[in-house]
């Protein structure tokens, strides 16, 4: 693990013996994947140091030798910081992952709208006294519950962007499907599109994006007609799972968009796990979801089992 400090506006970590095989232009590029602009941004600004100095950014880098990155640089907030009761399920200078309740909006879909995920983040950064601006890195539905990650800076941003593109950021769901579904675990490959007669729902259609869904069977709970199944995502469109279950003929009970039962006052679904490596610590981090419904809507499951 690396360790990382905050000195002010700067990231102070000390080089690993692994990556001596890098240079810093190497280490921008390849190891994190960080957009070419953003980058020559950072250089001409003279925002990344090497041992207090202005680097050669072709020179091999050295174990022990001090990176400082400009990171933590003040930025207008785009959203109104709004106290809502959110809890944080993990933070650190760079990143912060949420456990999004019910009936919240991730981020605002129009100008001046507030309630929602990002209204809370901002609030959540400002009241730790700081100055940059909170991006969430992907989306639950208004009505899906569970970890949500946000990025702290513009480098980061763009890093976890990049990990989420390349599958490096892995997303577990806990749903309850309407019926009893046969099969232990399978793989859903549909592609998804738009509705043209609906303005919010998805279908299955041959000239939408490609979607893969992942799933296992945990529990047949027949005496309700219900299957607790376990999901991961190959790709993250809209609706993904909800679509997907219901074109087999298994809606999410709640999800009366799609055709589900009215069992549950919404979709029965919840972002349960998230699991990735730090791109700067290098820490793999493993993160759970408590379940916040009340009543509860997943009964009998331990999260930190899934």
């Amino acid at each position: 693990m690396i360790h990382t400090t905050k000195k002010g506006e700067w990231c102070e970590l000390v080089i690993p013996a692994e990556w001596e095989k890098h240079t810093l232009e190497t280490l921008f590029k390849d190891f994190w994947k960080a957009p070419k602009k953003l980058v020559h941004l950072l250089r001409m600004e003279k925002n990344v140091l090497i041992n207090g100095h202005v680097p050669d950014w072709t020179t091999p880098l050295k174990k022990n030798d001090r990176l400082s990155l400009k990171l933590f640089t003040e930025e207008e907030q785009t959203v109104h910081p709004e106290y809502l009761d959110v809890d944080a399920l993990y933070e650190d200078d760079h990143l912060i992952i949420f456990n999004k309740p019910s009936g919240m909006d991730t981020h605002p879909n129009v100008s001046g709208q507030g309630g929602t995920l990002a209204n809370a983040a901002a609030f959540h950064t400002e009241s730790n006294g700081e100055v940059t601006r909170p991006r969430h890195i992907h989306r639950l539905d208004r009505e899906t519950t569970g970890a949500v990650l946000f990025a702290k800076n513009p480098l980061i941003t763009a890093i976890l962007d990049k990990m989420l593109e390349e599958r490096a950021i892995k997303r577990t769901y806990l749903a309850l499907a309407d019926g009893i579904i046969s099969q232990k675990k399978g793989t859903i490959n549909k592609p998804i599109g738009r509705d043209r007669h609906h303005p919010t729902r998805r279908r299955v259609s041959e000239t939408g994006q490609q979607a893969i869904t992942h799933f296992k069977v945990l529990d047949k709970i027949k005496h309700k007609n219900l299957t607790l199944v376990q999901c991961s995502l190959d790709t993250g469109r809209t609706h993904q799972i909800r679509v997907h279950f219901s074109s087999i003929g298994h809606p999410l009970a709640g999800d009366t968009l799609y055709s589900g039962s009215d069992t549950f006052h919404r979709q029965a679904l919840h972002a349960v796990k998230m699991e990735f490596t730090h791109p700067f610590t290098q820490e793999r981090i493993i993160c759970h979801a408590p379940f916040i419904d009340q009543p509860p809507i997943f009964f009998n499951i331990d999260p930190n089992e899934i």
